[in-house]
């Protein structure tokens, strides 16, 4: 069997960016790493989106938004986003980005194949696919197993659940130069439910018909949903040009209990997924950083992971949506009425102080919140 010093089960974006990162840094040009995937990478398959305040990969920015929208029933309120800027990036101009990269690192090599089993065997690894199998030193695996979150109770799972639609309207009915963030004015039937649009002109928009929540609808109710929203908007004429789903898990499960001296879980199945709101490109950025500074001075997986406040807050508010999902709408909006947007947005990347977080934090529902940390320190869930 083929030996190498790293194999990435799964090539989605945590693993390519942490390959990027390791080829950035320069010190694993004399480590020989494989990335196995299924998926050939090939097709713009979804679409990203951050808030930065940074020119990170500004090469492959397709769109930026200096304003965002935040509506519900009773209020809209433009929000100013500087210091940040909200910003879009397709899939396919990630994938190539990094696979561009890749292409020129002798030892860096990517197989498309179906990994069907891994395990750690000692002092070292073996991977198996459908056609051969390897043996590494170590493992960083990304395939999601969902049987980890389902077959227990103590950490609820919801789900962000979308279907997204690229149109061409006739009607130049958009803000090209603000993102709708959250418009909770759709009917919330009991659930957290929301639009979110992304205009890149006058006439053209991703519009996705979002929920947090824990069962899936049928097709037909998102693109209803959307159909509905669009005649709201004014829209009578329009061309499909893309489409696009996506189900992101939102836990606070603690998947790094998981990790083995020699095989590590990221992305998703390593809890890289922002818990409370299901953004991923921004939380992968800097995960993916810190392992790779992680590499350069230790070898044991066990010690990478560390439980922070941020965790904790998620945790609460996904209790609280689990038994009451119709809640998401009022407390995002009491969030955002007349909340400070930096701080909010600040709160939201993990990166404020316990003061700030009380500005946010001051903002929500207190009830709800106070009978969550009720039952989380009485043992309850």
């Amino acid at each position: 069997m083929q030996h190498y010093h790293y194999i990435f089960t799964g090539a989605g974006l945590s693993a390519l960016m942490t390959v990027y990162e390791m080829v950035l840094s320069g010190k694993f040009k004399d480590k020989t790493i494989l990335l196995i995937d299924e998926n050939p990478k090939n097709s713009n398959d979804r679409t990203w989106c951050f808030w930065d305040e940074n020119n990170a990969f500004s090469t492959i920015i397709s769109k930026k938004w200096n304003s965002a929208l935040f509506a519900n029933e009773h209020f809209r309120r433009d929000l100013d986003l500087i210091p940040y800027q909200y910003k879009m990036i397709r899939g396919l101009d990630f994938y190539n980005l990094v696979f561009d990269l890749i292409s020129k690192q002798k030892n860096i090599h990517f197989l498309h194949q179906k990994v069907v089993d891994f395990q750690e065997m000692g002092q070292h690894c073996v991977v198996k696919t459908e056609l051969q199998s390897f043996t590494c030193n170590q493992i960083f695996n990304s395939i999601y197993t969902p049987e980890l979150v389902k077959n227990q109770s103590k950490y609820p799972l919801l789900q962000q659940h979308f279907i997204g639609w690229f149109i061409k309207s006739k009607e130049p009915v958009f803000n090209e130069h603000q993102v709708t963030f959250m418009d909770f004015s759709v009917e919330q039937r009991g659930n957290t439910r929301f639009m979110y649009v992304l205009p890149t002109s006058p006439s053209e928009a991703l519009l996705e018909y979002t929920l947090f929540s824990a069962d899936l609808l049928p097709k037909e109710e998102y693109e209803t949903e959307i159909k509905k929203y669009m005649a709201q908007l004014g829209i009578t004429e329009y061309e499909i040009t893309e489409k696009e789903q996506g189900n992101i898990p939102m836990t606070s499960y603690p998947f790094w209990k998981h990790n083995s001296k020699n095989i590590i879980n990221i992305g998703s199945v390593g809890g890289w997924t922002k818990a409370s709101t299901g953004y991923t490109f921004k939380n992968t950025i800097k995960k993916s950083k810190k392992l790779v500074g992680f590499l350069t001075s230790e070898s044991d997986f066990r010690k990478f992971h560390k439980k922070d406040k941020f965790w904790f807050y998620d945790l609460l508010l996904l209790d609280i949506l689990d038994k009451k999902n119709e809640l998401g709408s009022s407390i995002f909006s009491s969030m955002f009425h007349k909340g400070n947007t930096t701080v909010i947005f600040k709160f939201l990347d993990e990166e404020t102080s316990f003061w700030e977080d009380l500005q946010v934090i001051w903002k929500c529902p207190t009830l709800p919140f106070v009978k969550a940390l009720f039952r989380r320190l009485i043992g309850l869930r």
